[in-house]
């Protein structure tokens, strides 16, 4: 499988090093607007920098491209792809409206190829583990939840919601995206929202179809390190985890002076491998077998529109209510 990565920042960065590594995929380029990201990047991955993405589909040989830009740009660049009939994976959010978000799936499904959201936290242990505790029927019949992703504010066009979708849109919509897997459809969102210079905090409470209530916090201003904590309840037991506790290796990748995507933080222990690692490879693998993903486009979209409706309902004041997935 030959791919491609349109953008050189962080994420992108991280999107070229796993390809790089992948004995059945090859690397054909990487592009941004950003000479020096592009030319360091492509340098560090053995493959060819280019400027333009015009110029890459023009010269570059590859099947699919992970689009890793700023949220803004999802739309416009996954249209672009579609046309070109290449394969998409793209960073999450989706888009920023639901509009977008339809809009780049239809072009996808009109022009015969994938597209893949990365709602990585599907892939990470500590996640698996919750979900498969919960299947299992081990904590019997589920009841309430709790998850918080807490870090620093990335800086940079994340200050502008109409950019990023803010700290609901672009950071609390893993777990979003994380519960509606695990409890299905929500039937009322009641949302909270601060905000200030240097801080952006969420917290929304979810009512689900099946009467399990979950609590979610985002926070973009703690000044500590960034993690993680979920935990689900049960009528017979409770499974909890705690990044901070669970991990004897935390990496975090410190974003370079010219790169606008924020830092990556990649919590683990040296005994496992990257939850982007599997993420990719999983993707490459629906690509080539025709196999429906873990996440698919259309919980894509459905993360985006619950993280929708947590903002109105801050903006409000008042709860969402939801019959069969849509707003009442």
């Amino acid at each position: 499988m030959k791919v491609a990565v349109l953008g050189c920042g962080g994420m992108g960065a991280i999107h070229a090093g796993i390809y790089a590594s992948l004995a059945n995929v090859q690397l054909t380029g990487v592009c941004d607007a950003n000479r020096q990201l592009a030319d360091t990047l492509a340098e560090q991955t053995g493959t060819v920098a280019y400027y333009s993405f015009d110029d890459m589909l023009a010269n570059a040989d590859f099947d699919a491209v992970s689009i890793a830009l700023p949220t803004y740009l999802h739309k416009e660049y996954t249209l672009e792809a579609a046309k070109a009939r290449k394969h998409i994976i793209c960073e999450k959010p989706i888009a920023l409206s639901l509009e977008d978000a339809r809009e780049m799936m239809n072009a996808c499904e009109e022009n015969n190829v994938r597209l893949f959201v990365g709602h990585v936290v599907r892939f990470f242990p500590d996640y698996i583990h919750l979900k498969q505790t919960l299947d299992s029927g081990k904590l019997g019949r589920p009841a309430v939840a709790h998850a918080s992703r807490i870090g620093a504010h990335p800086g940079s066009w994340f200050h502008d919601e109409k950019l990023s979708g803010g700290v609901i849109v672009d950071l609390m919509i893993h777990d979003l995206d994380f519960l509606r897997s695990c409890f299905g459809e929500v039937e009322s969102i009641y949302a909270l929202n601060a905000k200030q210079e240097e801080l952006d905090y969420a917290l929304v409470t979810l009512r689900f179809e099946n009467g399990t209530i979950a609590n979610v916090e985002a926070n973009w201003g703690y000044p500590g390190p960034f993690h993680t904590k979920a935990e689900i309840a049960g009528s017979a037991g409770i499974v909890r985890a705690n990044s901070l506790k669970s991990s004897s290796l935390q990496i975090v990748k410190n974003k370079a002076s010219s790169d606008s995507t924020g830092s990556v933080v990649i919590p683990g222990s040296p005994g496992y491998r990257s939850p982007y690692e599997l993420q990719l490879e999983h993707f490459i693998r629906s690509i080539e077998d025709g196999s429906e993903p873990i996440v698919t486009a259309a919980d894509a979209y459905k993360a985006l529109e619950l993280a929708l409706y947590a903002r109105e309902s801050a903006a409000t004041g008042k709860a969402v209510y939801l019959k069969g997935g849509n707003a009442q």
